[in-house]
Parts: structure tokens; sequence; C-alpha cells
């Protein structure tokens, strides 16, 4: 993998970026989309039979019911425009090789509109049921047994068929192309030329010189001319058992029985599920002159379409859906649909996680306001802040933070749900550390970027001095309404020194939570506490444990990694760093940073690749590309499957639960908030629920400030 490191220099007092050019361009860029097409309400029950794109990119999709097309972006309904035509039901249709225009075949007529309607003839009943049209108007019909050639209307010969059960049949360079489970043909002079022969072949495509042949094991291809292979069989495919190709341009698409896939350089890129289909057995594909891939179903029609956009057009989108469809009390929630992608059904859910997840959000907007100047975004970030300060005030505890609150008697008889003083209102307790750290970080961002008068920034360190003193009054614990330390909210020795998945981060976390209030409120007990932690209870030490020692004494008692514990981790390192007490504590907090992100280079993290580069100046570029540019632009959570795939090179058990050498791209994974394995290959939401996308805003607007991006 190819890696850049570059040296970020920050000012000493306002953490603001010198001036300096953008590492890369937000240049416009290709990203894949799904279109679902609705289909009209007379096709219910109805077979989809084939699909074809003429020149003017219409889709034309032919039913037993007759011919269908699209209308607008997203709906098919039957094709009304010819009026004679309407009413009737074509047994095929194809477009004319490089014309693209649209040709008919009944079961007793073939014809076009094309060339001012001349070319029609009547052909004898039932004959025939396949057309094809080649670049000079020769046309070839096909019946069981007979095929005939036309030009135009002109009968040139009748032949009969090779034997073996009609596969496809293609033009290709004005050749006509027959193929069976068994061989390859080709017309030549009216008559047919076995060309290949093999065994199990499925399908077929064409390029220059060559013809690409699938099978029910893979695909290979052979010279057009001579027949012989050039490229052994390739197995190795997301779905070896191939039911269609097509070459589109200068890429290679595959149909299979479970999704399509392209091939790109050293990999397929797979297109299976909810979130690209309709359902996953594909039986054909066209391409339109954009590069837009036509994808049917037996039982709909779908679309993979190359929108054109930028980094900063996929925020401006992301941040006015959250605000329109994401924000609950200054929370950014998950949206839970009653009817799957439908927005008008969609309800707000709350989540034990509300703190950390909308800190994802709220620092966006904080990097935002640090980047434009724009009010709004300044706006925002107090807008959710006021939530987190609500969080404090919600309860009967002093400093002690709820994990979220919602209105009084929409949760029932849940254990960890208090009603609050105020009668209208419940508040969560069971406060975690994952929230403690989302709390610091916001808290710290605030700081750096959005509190301007003395007055804004007295409100910030108020928030921080409570939280912290809170924990050094209870005995380094967040104390519940029960009096008792809460499951994951325990700073104290006893838990963190004799916890080995805990020991390093949570006392990165008590430390940088120290310092932050010292920096804030001036408070000499946040500082020696800090040092008196870091010395009698060994916190310095356990911050500054090598990753290697957790991970080998992880392999020997049969643990794994805790992928959550990084996203817990890298917020930590970004206040541990920037709120360091002294320059000696900043240069060994950059080596446990740069540790920590060269274990993680394999997932391809934009944001954790922003989180070193604004602590240590180290990034992979290429990957945060990558991975902001292939971020989904439909953030529903859909299932997906990709543990049967036979293109992945798979990893044996290990502790990081990296079960394949490459990361997959984001399209083909389930969406998640960063807290999850990226290498797991299944999973997802069985039930439709949506993200909000703030796991985009925050790499996003990071990039911009730490001018990774223009």
């Amino acid at each position: 993998m190819k890696k850049h490191v570059i040296l970020l220099i920050l000012t000493a007092l306002g953490f603001q970026t010198i001036a300096q050019k953008p590492l890369a361009p937000d240049v416009p860029y290709r990203q894949p989309v799904s279109v679902k097409y609705q289909l009209s309400g007379d096709l219910q029950g109805a077979t989809l039979k084939k699909v074809v794109v003429d020149y003017n990119d219409i889709i034309y999709l032919l039913t037993d019911k007759g011919l269908y097309r699209d209308y607008y972006e997203d709906q098919i309904s039957k094709d009304l425009f010819y009026r004679l035509l309407s009413d009737k039901i074509p047994a095929d249709i194809t477009v004319q090789e490089e014309w693209g225009y649209l040709y008919y075949l009944y079961d007793d007529e073939f014809l076009t509109n094309a060339h001012a309607g001349v070319i029609y003839k009547h052909i004898p009943k039932g004959k025939y049921h396949k057309i094809l049209v080649n670049r000079d108007d020769k046309i070839l019909l096909f019946g069981d047994k007979k095929a005939s050639t036309w030009q135009r209307t002109e009968k040139i010969a009748e032949f009969s068929l090779p034997k073996g059960k009609l596969i496809d049949a293609q033009v290709f360079d004005k050749k006509f192309y027959y193929l069976t489970p068994e061989a390859l043909y080709r017309l030549d002079s009216e008559k047919w030329s076995k060309i290949h022969e093999s065994a199990n072949l499925t399908a077929m495509t064409f390029r220059p010189n060559e013809v690409v042949l699938g099978a029910s094991d893979g695909y290979y291809v052979i010279d057009i001319y001579t027949g012989q292979k050039i490229m052994e069989k390739n197995n190795k495919l997301p779905v070896p058992a191939i039911t269609g190709l097509l070459q589109s341009g200068s890429e290679l698409w595959f149909a299979s029985a479970d999704g399509a896939f392209l091939k790109e350089p050293g990999r397929f890129r797979y297109f299976a599920g909810r979130r690209w289909l309709n359902e996953n057995r594909v039986i054909d594909l066209a391409a339109d002159s954009k590069g837009n891939i036509v994808l049917l179903t037996p039982t709909g029609l779908n679309k993979i379409k190359y929108v054109t956009t930028t980094l900063a057009r996929k925020a401006e989108k992301i941040q006015n859906d959250i605000r329109r469809y994401h924000m609950r009390f200054g929370f950014v929630a998950e949206a839970d649909y009653k009817v799957p992608g439908d927005m008008r059904t969609a309800t707000l859910l709350d989540h034990d996680n509300d703190g950390l997840w909308t800190s994802f959000y709220l620092t966006s907007q904080a990097f935002r306001y640090a980047v434009t100047g724009e009010a709004v975004a300044r706006r925002y970030a107090w807008e959710s802040f006021e939530t987190y300060e609500r969080l404090l005030s919600i309860n009967p505890l002093k400093g002690f933070p709820s994990r979220t609150f919602e209105r009084h008697g929409i949760i029932k008889n849940h254990p960890k749900w208090r009603q609050a003083p105020e009668k209208e209102w419940d508040w969560k307790g069971h406060t975690s550390s994952d929230e403690y750290i989302a709390y610091l970080f916001v808290a710290s961002t605030m700081d750096m970027f959005v509190a301007r008068t003395p007055e804004e920034k007295k409100r910030i360190a108020n928030y921080v001095d409570a939280i912290m003193t809170h924990i050094i009054e209870n005995d380094y614990y967040f104390v519940d309404i029960d009096g008792k330390p809460t499951k994951w909210g325990k700073w104290n020795p006893k838990y963190v020194n004799n916890v080995i998945g805990d020991r390093k981060l949570n006392s990165a976390h008590l430390i940088a939570g120290l310092q932050l209030a010292y920096k804030l409120t001036g408070k000499e007990i946040f500082k020696s506490e800090a040092f008196r932690v870091m010395k009698e209870w060994g916190y310095f030490d356990n911050i500054m444990t090598p990753l290697d020692s957790i991970i080998a004494r992880e392999k020997r008692i049969g643990e794994t990694w805790n992928h959550s514990d990084d996203e817990m981790y890298f917020p930590t390192y970004w206040v541990l760093y920037h709120y360091a007490f002294n320059d000696t504590l900043k240069d060994n907090y950059v080596k446990i940073i740069r540790e920590h992100w060269q274990k993680e280079l394999p997932e391809r993290s934009a944001l954790w690749n922003l989180f070193a580069y604004g602590t240590t100046g180290d990034i992979d570029l290429e990957s945060t590309l990558w991975h902001l540019r292939e971020f989904n632009i439909d953030l529903d959570r859909y299932s997906v499957k990709n543990s049967h795939r036979k293109d992945l090179e798979m990893l044996p058990p290990n502790v990081r639960q990296q079960t394949t050498a490459k990361v997959l791209y984001p399209g083909e994974r389930r969406m998640h908030r960063h807290n999850a394995n990226p290498f797991d290959l299944d999973g997802g939401e069985r039930k439709m629920k949506r993200l909000a996308g703030d796991e985009y805003l925050l790499p996003y607007w990071m990039a911009r400030y730490l001018k990774v991006i223009d």
C-alpha cells in the first residue's frame, strides 16, 4: 500500500493550520448508485424477459404482457407511443449494432421505426422468435431449427441452426455468433463455422479481436479469429457460475444468480443485496451510452448509475438530510423505517450512545466553522452542545452525564431509564466510557474553533469541569443514581490495572480529560491529579504500552480485537496530544498514536488517517481519498453477504479479525459507525434503518481543516 507521510504544523495557541497547499484537490469523480425502477401495476405477475437500451438511452423491457419503457428516472410503463404497436406483444426486440436503432420481431413481421419506418417485412407466422441486426442493416432471424438472413427487407438465405441448445446469440463487427453449451459458432457466407469447443458455456461478450466466454465455473478469453485461448479460465470470482457477460467500453460486467460484478484492475467490484438489486438473480444486462448498467431480475429492473460528484457536494447533501430527517432534541439520530426506504414512515430512535454518535456531527460542524466561518455551522454546533449540557442537567446527580433522554412515557419498563425531576422527561443512565470520550472531543473542538467570547469559553469549561470533578470526587468512577459505578465508566486503578483490554485505553481517557480540564479551567487539581495518577498508578506507562504486547496477550488467551475501542482511542488521541501539559508528553503521545495508526492501515479509514495526520503528521493519502469518495451515498443499513465469494484472498484467523487481504469497498460492506470491523464479510440490518451520515461529515471537514483536500 502506498503511504504518504507528511508533516502537519500547528500553531501553538490557536491550533489553526498554517497556510499550505492542499494535498489533493477535490476533483469531480464518478460514484455508483442504485436505481430500482418502479414497475407499473399492470406488470404484476408478468414474466420479465429481456432489457435493451437504444442510442437515445431509452430502456426497453420485453415482457409477456408487451413492451415497456422508462418514462422517468425510476419508472417503467407500457410503451404507447406507436399506436398500432402498443397492443402487440413482440416475440423479441434488439438494438442494431453501432447505430442503436430499436428493432421489433413479432409473430408475423419484423420492423423498426427508424429510417422513416421503411424497414418492415411480413414473415411466416410463428416461424421466428429471435432477431439480430448488424450495422450494415443485415438482419438475422432465428427459429427453433431454422434461421434466415435479410438485407433490410430482401431475403438472402435460409439455413439450419447449429446443433445444441441456444444459450446466446449476438452480433459483433458485422458478424453473427451463436453460442451453445458446447461450442461457439460464427455465420460466414450464410454457413455456420465452429470456432471454439468447450463445455458448460453460459455466456459471451466481445471486445476487439477477442471473445470473452463465461461458463458454469468461471470465464476465459479466446482469439476471435482462431478460437484459441489467450487467457486461461479464471474461477476466482465473486460467483463463478456466470449467467451473463457484457463488455461496456473498457469494463467487463458479469451477471450471476447471486448478483452482478465488475472486473477492475486487481479485484472485482460486487453488486448484490438490497443496496443494489431488488433481488440477486440477474437474468439480463445492458449498458447505456454513459456507462450505466441496467440489470434485469425475474421480478424487477435495476440500474447501476454513475453520478459525477465531489466530496463537497456529498457533504452538502448529507448535511441537509441530517437537518431534515435526523435531528432529535439536538442529537443526531438513526431513522427507523416502517416502509423500507420511505422517510415518510420513519421515526427517530434513541440510542445508548447518542452522546457518542452526535459528537461526530457536532465536531464536524466545529471543523466546518473553522474552515468556512459559516454562521450556520457555528449555530448547529451550539445547538447540539446545548444537548450535551442537558445530559448533565436533566438528572439529579452532580456532574453525572446521562446517556440520552426522551419525553416521559415513550420508554417503559427499562432498567436503564429513569424519570427526570422534570416529570415530562426520562433520562437514561449507566453512562459508559464511549460517551465520556465524546464529551472530551466535543469540548475540545468547541474550545478550539467555536467558542469566541469569554462567556462561551466559560460555558465549555464549566461542562468539562463538572464531569471531571464528578469522576475525581467519586473515586474515579461514573456513579449512577443507585450509588454504584456504571459498568464501563471506570478509571479507578482497581479496575484499570486489572483489566488488560482497558488498561491502556482508560488510562489515556483519564489523562486526556484531566489535561483538557486543566487547560480550560486553570484549576490546579486537574494537573496535580494527572501527574499523580500517571506516576503512582502507572497510567503513563499504561498509555505507552505497545499495542503489540496487548495483541500478543489477546492472542494467547483467544480474544479478538475490539474495534469499538479504536473509535474511542482516536478521538482520545486528539485531546491527549493537543492539550498535553508539555512537549515531552506530546512527543511521547506521538509515538503511541503513530504505532496505532500503522496497525489500522489495512482498514483504509479516512477518519483514523486524519486523526493521525492532525497529531503525528502521518497519513495514507490514497486510502483517505478512496474512503471519502467510496463512502455510500445511500445510507440505509442493508444486510450484505460476501463470505461465499471466490475472488477474495482470505487470511487465517487472527486477533484483529482481518478476514481478507484487502478491505472491501464500502458499497459491498454493511454500514457502520466506525465502531465495527470493516473486514466483516456478512451482516447488517435485516430491518431497514438509515444512518445519518455524520460518519462521513467528520472526516470530510477534518480533511478540509487539515488541508488534505480543498
